[in-house]
């Protein structure tokens, strides 16, 4: 599997992780160790595994949390490190985010998330949404 696809794979795991509510897959997607940090959306930034891991346990253990769909999904890796750029759609609603990723042997694991709304979105002049990240 190329890297590309392996960051890929990984990000993919994270959304489904989320989306089943499954906080140990999800937990074991972000690499160990202090070094990660986490930016939700109207949050301060969140940083040292304790406090990451703990948000997203927060998050998945309430019943009413957003349903999360991952669109549109641009891997960028430099060596040992990547990250992908996406449109996180969130109950509907369009929010940028990027997941970033280290290679820990031969696993990508997650090493920073960030998630943002979007200011605005115009409609092109070829009629789409606007929302194209390529």
């Amino acid at each position: 599997m190329s890297d590309e696809s392996a960051i890929i794979a990984a990000n993919a795991a994270f959304y489904a992780a989320f989306a089943a509510g499954d906080f140990t897959a999800l937990a074991v997607l972000w690499a160990d160790g202090d070094g990660i940090s986490c930016i939700h959306p109207g949050w301060p930034p969140i940083v040292g595994r304790a406090a990451v891991i703990g948000s997203w346990r927060d998050i998945l253990s309430n019943p009413a949390r957003p349903q999360i769909v991952c669109a549109e999904p641009h891997a960028i890796i430099d060596r040992d490190h990547g990250h992908v750029v996406c449109i996180e759609l969130v109950d509907g609603v369009a929010l940028a985010a990027a997941n970033h990723f280290a290679r820990v042997g031969s696993a990508w694991r997650m090493i920073h998330h960030q998630s943002s709304p979007i200011a605005q979105l115009a409609t092109s002049a070829d009629g789409s949404d606007g929302h194209s990240l390529h």
